[in-house]
């Protein structure tokens, strides 16, 4: 009976809880991310409609930067206004940011250490179901009709089998929506035509047809505000950084790097990670190959955005340059890795408080929604070659060419199995995937 009627008003102190809970939790990637706050947020919490939460990730799809905690920021802002915002983006980033320091400091400070080895073993395959999951979840959801499911096959075969950029498939998909929506609007609907996109979850907090808030109605005076304070927020830190370290400073060439970054990070980390390594590391020589590498392994095995290795990046930069002299390399590492984050993140908030009033008018709009709504099915094609992606490298870490690791395939089979089968947690399938990974790694 519960559902029949929408939760009540839920208090900015509840919605911080559970941001914070979502920063500690996000593990999987961006589809991972996502389905865990379909999950909270659509199905378990009533917060935000299926409708309403799909335009919106449909939108922070085609943004540069990190598409789950562009949405949390989205769903935040939407719910309690800038403060809302700020912080359930800033608490998706602050726990993985604080992990990844400590992290990369146990990393530099004492070597190769086996035990954590043992357990990135067990949970990198299990990260490998997880964004299969995802990508089935997410599939079930937007692809409604079989003009969409062809969406995500012609995605697929275009990043697999010819290497297409995520950018010219992003573009692609938005032409075909649009035309599309035209001619067969039904198809092009969000939903696919076939009603309404809940999916008997009961009535949301912010349902298909509850009114736009007042502080989601479009202002130019707030859009130039938000833009002023963005690119002010900008020109403080980089004039800080200028006057303190000068144009060839570590921090202020990071700065300006990260924010390079984050403007081509089209289509997630993995589209935009081979810029990093050629800056980073063939570039500016802020860490070699195999700490990139490792680096990735911690980024895909912490919650939180997978772009989020920058902070790695960041801190052994800081370490090795050494910016505050022998006795403080720490600090030197963490302030790097802060500097870094802010960076990347800054344009982000900017993106999501700037627009997400143009993107509350257009909920309806199917000019609008129909090329959306063909990229999260072309999404949907991206998101399983990531996942065979994973399983590649997971299960032949030599390349094919190399040994088949048998105990790698049984931890990602054994827990796509709790995952689609058992509906097993996120936690609970890292935990006893990383004690598989104690047990088993033998390297």
């Amino acid at each position: 009976m519960s559902e029949l009627v929408p939760p009540s008003a839920i208090s900015f102190g509840e919605a911080l809880k559970f941001w914070l809970k979502l920063g500690f939790i996000s593990f999987g990637g961006p589809a991972g991310q996502i389905a865990i706050m379909h999950t909270e947020l659509v199905e378990r919490r009533r917060w935000i409609s299926e409708k309403r939460f799909l335009h919106a990730l449909n939108f922070c799809m085609v943004l540069p930067g990190p598409e789950a905690q562009q949405l949390a920021t989205y769903i935040g802002w939407l719910m309690h206004k800038t403060k809302g915002g700020i912080v359930a983006g800033a608490l998706f980033v602050l726990p993985s940011l604080v992990l990844l320091i400590l992290l990369s400091w146990i990393y530099i400070a004492f070597g190769h250490v086996s035990m954590v080895a043992s357990i990135f073993y067990g949970i990198k395959p299990a990260v490998t179901a997880l964004v299969m999951h995802a990508a089935h979840r997410i599939g079930t959801r937007a692809l409604k009709n079989p003009w969409l499911w062809g969406v995500a096959a012609a995605a697929f075969t275009a990043i697999f089998a010819f290497g297409v950029p995520f950018p010219a498939i992003v573009l692609a998909a938005s032409v075909i929506g649009y035309f599309g929506g035209r001619q067969w609007p039904l198809v092009f609907a969000v939903g696919g035509g076939h009603g309404s996109a809940k999916q008997g979850y009961g009535p949301t907090l912010i349902d298909d047809d509850t009114p736009t808030p007042a502080h989601a109605l479009f202002s130019r005076t707030r859009l130039a505000l938000v833009l002023g304070v963005g690119l002010g927020l900008w020109l403080s830190v980089m004039g800080v950084l200028l006057a303190m370290y000068g144009v060839q400073g570590t921090l202020t060439q990071m700065g300006w790097f990260f924010t390079k970054a984050a403007l081509l990070t089209f289509g997630g980390a993995y589209a935009v990670l081979p810029y990093v390594y050629q800056g980073t590391v063939e570039h500016y020589h802020w860490l070699n190959p195999t700490q990139m590498i490792d680096g990735l392994a911690l980024g895909e095995s912490t919650p939180g955005p997978l772009i989020m290795v920058v902070a790695f990046v960041g801190f052994l930069g800081g370490w090795l340059h050494n910016l505050f002299g022998a006795d403080s390399v720490f600090w030197s590492g963490a302030l790097a890795a802060v500097v870094v984050t802010f960076f990347t993140f800054l344009p982000s908030f900017i993106f999501i408080l700037a627009g997400g009033p143009l993107v509350e008018t257009t909920h309806n709009n199917l000019t609008f929604t129909a090329p959306l709504t063909a990229i999260t099915a072309a999404v949907v094609g991206v998101i399983l070659n990531l996942a065979l992606f994973f399983a590649y490298h997971v299960m032949w870490p030599q390349g094919f060419a190399g040994h088949f690791d048998v105990a790698s395939a049984a931890i990602a089979f054994m827990a796509a199995i709790a995952l689609f089968r058992f509906k097993v947690g996120v936690m609970p399938l890292l935990a006893v995937c990383a004690v598989a990974g104690l047990l088993l790694y033998t390297h």
